[in-house]
């Protein structure tokens, strides 16, 4: 190592997610439990393509009917 290297570099931010990690061990298992409860979910895909084929056109503007015409 050169005698002139200065020690690596963190930011504030860096330094305290670091300090709120080793303060909580388990904070980064209970982030991914949460993730799994709220976002990581199973796709029907067969529901998927059932519901895209389902789907009707909307007209051009949603507030006429066709008994709107004079």
């Amino acid at each position: 190592m050169s005698f002139f290297r200065r020690p690596d570099y963190k930011s504030d931010t860096t330094q305290f997610l670091d300090q709120l990690k080793a303060g909580k061990p388990g904070l980064e298992a209970s982030q991914r439990q949460g993730r799994a409860l709220l976002w990581d979910k199973q796709i029907d895909r067969q529901f998927q393509v059932e519901a895209e084929d389902a789907r009707v056109a909307q007209k051009p503007y949603v507030y006429q009917t066709g008994s709107d015409f004079i």
